[in-house]
């Protein structure tokens, strides 16, 4: 006789407190068998990369410390394998889990589990993820209802009752060796995976980090302290937006910088604001949002494109981003706007030919921000205002003396201060008396940064004014904005 269960499926809410799904398999009084799968389809998509899994698993691991027992079990394969196996042992009486606002491939796999549970006869029981809501069809009503989540208690397991059980033996040599994986962090600039660093980095930006936070937001060296640094832990649920934003409004009256404070919760609603367009506007992934730029932007530069992805443009704000970037998943909001901006502007190139570059790079990768803010950035929408950034002016703004440029390009350590932010302008006669040989090894610009910006202005103002553009923008902003 095959033994009664319930099953929490973890996917990208890797955390113990504030966990809906987690207290219903406890509250089930049934054995609770916790898995993660890391399903051969997901891997393999475009957007993912090895820093993402890295992640994935050190915050399974740290779950798993906590509780001092291995809990949840990670599996290589897809989900409707790994169920059938499971339900040739066990009597699945649930299973529990949180809705996932992913990409395209993710939600086929969850309408595919959806029938499978039904043809099966499985409880499959789905919660909200924070304060998104599916198939929302317009937006009347949703900051208060968003505002309802964050002020509701806390989702608190009652670990005493937790019934651990073990997978059936055959099951078990499908589950990934987590002991013996390589983590990222430990060899690089990476933040670390976890339940409990995400806690370590909200506390210490609230008890002080959050006093530079408004001063240095778009600064790409200071803000990697400022800032409060949490966005991976929220795309991977570590912590709950209910958390961070509760945690943040205690700690608001007794803050040393209360206007920052208010600003960073600005941007928790920010966070989700965008999470729920995508929800509503899946198709962002990949077509424009505006159907009236369709047919613009279709052609590539390979030479630009590997350019601008590898840091090697000759512009050393774009370059030292781009390379921060490999080394450490994380810049400030500004720079990743002007990257986009350098790509789909000066260089003129189609959005979807960088967004699965950054994609890979960003530890903090979330398709509900990335792809509106990538579309967003590159003017698709038709109803924003046109931002392009220029990276020469924004170096002198925001890296007046170079720190960030000559940490990340060592080409240009020995360049002169004066010159940091555009080399090229250097006479003939100023280049020869630098010395180093590394500084001759960057490259002159691959564009004319003024003619380029010039054309991509004119192109963009022509089209957000054509009547395609324009016959869909009140949709676009019925269906995507908050009213009033």
């Amino acid at each position: 006789m095959k033994k009664d269960i319930v099953i929490l499926w973890y996917k990208k809410d890797l955390r113990i407190r504030d966990h809906q799904p987690l207290c219903a398999a406890i509250q089930s009084g049934l054995p609770v068998l916790a898995i993660h799968l890391t399903e051969p389809e997901l891997e393999q998509y475009p957007d993912s990369s090895k820093r993402h899994w890295n992640f994935t698993y050190e915050s399974i691991m740290d779950i798993n410390k906590q509780l001092h027992h291995t809990f949840i079990y990670s599996f290589k394969a897809g989900a409707e394998a790994i169920f059938t196996q499971l339900a040739k042992h066990y009597n699945i009486k649930a299973v529990y889990s949180h809705q996932e606002i992913g990409n395209k491939i993710s939600y086929l796999r969850d309408q595919q589990m959806a029938k499978w549970f039904l043809a099966n006869h499985i409880h499959w029981v789905e919660y909200p993820t924070n304060g998104i809501i599916r198939g929302l069809k317009h937006r009347n009503n949703y900051q208060q209802h968003w505002h309802r989540v964050m002020d509701a208690p806390l989702q608190m397991p009652d670990l005493k009752q937790l019934q651990i059980i073990q997978p059936h033996s055959e099951i078990l040599s499908s589950c990934a060796d987590m002991d013996s994986y390589e983590c990222a962090h430990r060899q690089n600039l990476m933040q670390p995976g976890g339940e409990s660093a995400a806690h370590s980095y909200l506390k210490s930006f609230l008890d002080s980090r959050h006093t530079t936070y408004m001063r240095h937001i778009s600064k790409p060296e200071a803000s990697r302290t400022s800032c409060s640094r949490i966005s991976p832990y929220l795309t991977y649920g570590n912590v709950s937006m209910r958390q961070v934003y509760q945690e943040t409004m205690a700690a608001k009256n007794n803050a040393v910088s209360r206007r920052s404070l208010h600003a960073f919760i600005s941007r928790l609603h920010w966070h989700d604001h965008f999470i729920q367009k995508f929800e509503s506007h899946c198709a962002m992934e990949f077509d424009n949002v505006n159907p009236g730029y369709n047919g613009t932007r279709t052609e590539t530069n390979g030479a630009w494109l590997e350019a601008w992805k590898q840091g090697q443009t000759g512009f050393p704000l774009i370059d030292a981003t781009m390379r921060c970037l490999h080394a450490t998943g994380y810049i400030n909001f500004r720079m990743r706007s002007m990257l986009v901006s350098f790509l789909t502007h000066h260089l003129w190139q189609p959005w979807q030919s960088g967004v699965h570059h950054l994609a890979r790079l960003f530890l903090d990768y979330e398709p509900g921000i990335h792809y509106p803010q990538f579309q967003m950035q590159a003017a698709t929408f038709g109803v924003h205002t046109i931002r392009i950034y220029n990276p020469e002016k924004q170096a002198l703004e925001q890296d007046p003396d170079g720190t960030f440029i000559k940490k990340w390009l060592p080409e240009l350590a020995n360049c002169p201060t004066s010159f940091i932010h555009n080399p090229y302008a250097l006479s003939a006669l100023e280049r020869r008396l630098i010395t180093d040989p590394a500084f001759h090894e960057y490259p002159l610009p691959i564009i004319n940064l003024t003619e380029r910006a010039r054309m991509a202005r004119e192109q963009l103002w022509k089209l957000k004014g054509s009547k395609l553009v324009r016959a869909n923008t009140g949709k676009i902003l019925r269906r995507l904005s908050n009213p009033g």
